[in-house]
């Protein structure tokens, strides 16, 4: 009775009927859940009831852009063919697999709205699902047990509901839930990617593409929706997978893609757009400079953006010297500079040792190496200018997940080697919103900066090369580490 007393003066009986049912449900789930799940449904339902937890910290409800989806003109039943009750219809279920991060999905978003568009279907989107390891905020701070994040707060595009220009008659992308409207389960076909994927697994990305456009135009169906297959049928149940993504295979589709209005008409969203305009002062050379004396456009013009992925990447890395892996997607592409060839000594799941430090240097580089390459890009750049053209790097912006004392020590090497301002992803200022979408900042700071230094194995590095020669960039001033 004691500590029920203690406990009492301290905390209120709210509180404490929170946390006894919590209690009681985390014994039910002891027994149903393994130790994962486990620990979020803990955190989850305890730790927000205490009282140390900052309340203002939280992510972003959307509650506007989520209204703003919902009242798309094209939500609308009487709308004539190709869109309204009459319009034919395609949802990606398939490519809603949550434990990918957004640069997998994004470019799955991409090369599933284009198939829609070159099927003459409407493309459904849908919000981004989080994986835990990858959302900005910590389990206790969830506002829904899986995080979800609308298309529209990373990019705007026909892809997430805008035209697809003038005189074009494709039909309007909508949300996943007017779809549920215009689109009742009872009138859908089904198709499981595991009953199409095995005849066309091994096949070149344009095969592919073609197989499954022939597929969709050909169904009279109004309504498809292609679902997946249990997991242990297909870890990668997406049209276009991993094992697609990650080889020469995709190459084949660049051309007709870079080309599309999927590509040409995609742009940063409002929300991306601001938080450069708010940070545009990091970039300049005087961090002091009133936001009014800094001219309209691109901050970005003296800036080498350089992607350092650490964290995962550690054993990640090994995993690409484990299968010899080359670079990722649109990183393959034969006119690109700094091209990776992995050396021979490479069997079926095994490589030996000497190539390991091989793979590292270019995949996950120390400083001293960062630093040289960094030297050697800057010092390219600037001899390749034409006559009578001026060109300056004085601002490096480092792209990381890294959170450690090491990109200290990477920053103040850069100092040291004689960067007037170096930035990094932790010393932009953001609303909740922004954080949200921090990897879609980063992205358009990539996209715009004079010169982008990538990690080649890198799908974030992939999404930023194909917005970049979509942009008509310089293929020089887009190199690897």
């Amino acid at each position: 009775m004691s500590c029920f007393r203690v406990i009492s003066a301290h905390y209120s009986h709210k509180i404490l009927r929170h946390l006894a049912s919590a209690f009681i449900l985390l014994s039910v789930i002891l027994i149903v859940c393994d130790v994962k799940d486990l620990r979020k449904f803990a955190v989850y339902y305890t730790v927000p009831s205490l009282q140390f937890i900052d309340p203002l910290d939280r992510p972003p409800s959307y509650t506007n852009l989520k209204k703003w989806e919902q009242n798309l003109p094209q939500h609308n039943l009487n709308l004539p063919f190709p869109e309204g009750k009459t319009g034919k219809y395609i949802l990606f279920t398939s490519s809603q697999v949550e434990i990918l991060g957004w640069n997998n999905k994004f470019i799955n978003v991409l090369m599933d709205s284009f198939l829609a568009y070159k099927s003459n279907r409407t493309y459904v989107f849908y919000d981004f699902s989080w994986p835990d390891k990858h959302y900005p905020w910590p389990i206790h701070k969830y506002r829904e047990w899986t995080p979800h994040t609308p298309l529209n707060a990373f990019f705007s595009g026909p892809t997430a509901g805008s035209s697809w220009g003038p005189g074009d008659p494709a039909p309007r992308a909508i949300s996943d839930k007017w779809f549920d409207v215009v689109c009742p389960k009872s009138e859908r076909r089904y198709i499981n990617t595991h009953d199409v994927k095995p005849a066309i697994y091994w096949e070149d990305g344009s095969v592919i593409f073609e197989h499954w456009r022939k597929i969709l135009t050909d169904a009279p169906e109004r309504c498809i929706e292609i679902i997946p297959p249990p997991p242990e049928t297909d870890g990668t149940p997406q049209v276009f997978d991993l094992h697609v993504w990650g080889s020469g295979r995709s190459l084949s589709l660049w051309e007709d893609f870079k080309n599309s209005p999927v590509s040409q008409l995609l742009s940063a969203s409002p929300i991306v757009k601001l938080a450069l305009e708010v940070n545009r002062h990091l970039f300049t050379h005087d961090d002091q400079a009133p936001l009014s004396s800094i001219p309209s456009s691109t901050p970005f013009g003296s800036t080498l953006s350089v992607h350092i992925r650490r964290g995962d990447y550690k054993s990640q890395c090994r995993h690409f010297w484990t299968w010899s892996s080359s670079f990722y997607n649109w990183n393959l592409l034969p006119f690109l500079p700094d091209r990776f060839n992995p050396p021979p000594g490479f069997s079926w799941g095994v490589n030996i040792p000497e190539n390991l430090p091989i793979f590292l240097e270019r995949c996950f580089p120390e400083i001293p190496t960062i630093i040289k390459r960094v030297r050697d890009v800057k010092k390219e750049f600037m001899k390749s200018a034409k006559p009578g053209e001026s060109r300056v790097l004085k601002v490096i912006y480092i792209m990381t997940n890294d959170h450690t004392p090491w990109l200290d020590d990477l920053i103040m090497a850069l100092a040291k080697d004689g960067w007037e301002v170096a930035r990094t992803t932790a010393d932009l200022t953001l609303t909740a919103e922004q954080k949200d979408v921090g990897v879609a900042i980063d992205m358009e700071i990539g996209r715009q900066s004079a010169v982008f230094l990538g990690n080649g194995w890198s799908s974030f590095t992939s999404n930023i090369v194909h917005q970049r020669l979509v942009d008509g960039k310089d293929v020089a001033t887009i190199r690897f580490l």
